[in-house]
């Protein structure tokens, strides 16, 4: 038996990521976010939602341009720590060791230790109640070379341990059950 409850935001697990912005050092900043995600593969397009009281939100707004930067297991106390402390009150970057380093075409810094670096590009700003999206242009991608299998030249994403949040809590990432296309394999190899 199911019960009916109030319209909520549900769909998790989500990807925790810290979202650096600033256009120079004394202007960066780094807010912690779940809520964002792929919004178009061609033209590569995402997005990050942001309440407009945030810290972040101004200067985003300001420069539209920010990175999502893929935290990880090792990342996961300055993810955390990004994310309830203000950039009005604490210089981010110093309080958790973290380099800002250059990206390669937007302003706004990468955060070296991140495996994956996306740089975006804000296209248009959708104002929607609590929380305004921001919808980029994907314009670059920075990825850690030791990340990178040598004979594929594949990106192993799992390998740097990525992490997820789930209704307030951080989350290791659990086995892997399959690829995809893999339910598709499987019955043709019984076919076979």
């Amino acid at each position: 038996m199911k019960q009916d409850w109030k319209p909520g935001t549900l769909i998790y697990p989500l990807p925790a990521a810290m979202i650096s912005c600033g256009c120079s050092p004394e202007d960066y900043n780094i807010i912690t976010l779940s809520w964002l995600g792929t919004i178009c593969t061609n033209p590569p397009m995402c997005y990050i939602s942001v309440r407009p009281e945030r810290h972040s939100y101004d200067i985003i707004k300001r420069n539209m341009e920010f990175v999502i930067n893929i935290t990880t297991e090792e990342l996961a106390q300055a993810t955390d720590w990004c994310g309830v402390k203000s950039g009005r009150d604490f210089n981010k970057f110093e309080e958790m060791n973290l380099t800002a380093a250059k990206a390669t075409i937007v302003s706004a810094p990468i955060i070296e230790e991140s495996p994956l670096n996306i740089e975006c590009r804000v296209k248009e700003i959708l104002s929607l109640g609590s929380h305004d999206m921001f919808i980029a242009d994907v314009v670059n991608v920075k990825a850690d070379e030791k990340y990178i299998n040598q004979s594929t030249g594949k990106f192993s994403l799992e390998e740097a341990k990525p992490i997820a949040y789930s209704h307030g809590q951080y989350y290791e990432l659990g086995n892997k059950i399959g690829g995809f296309g893999w339910s598709v394999r499987k019955k043709r190899e019984e076919e076979i």
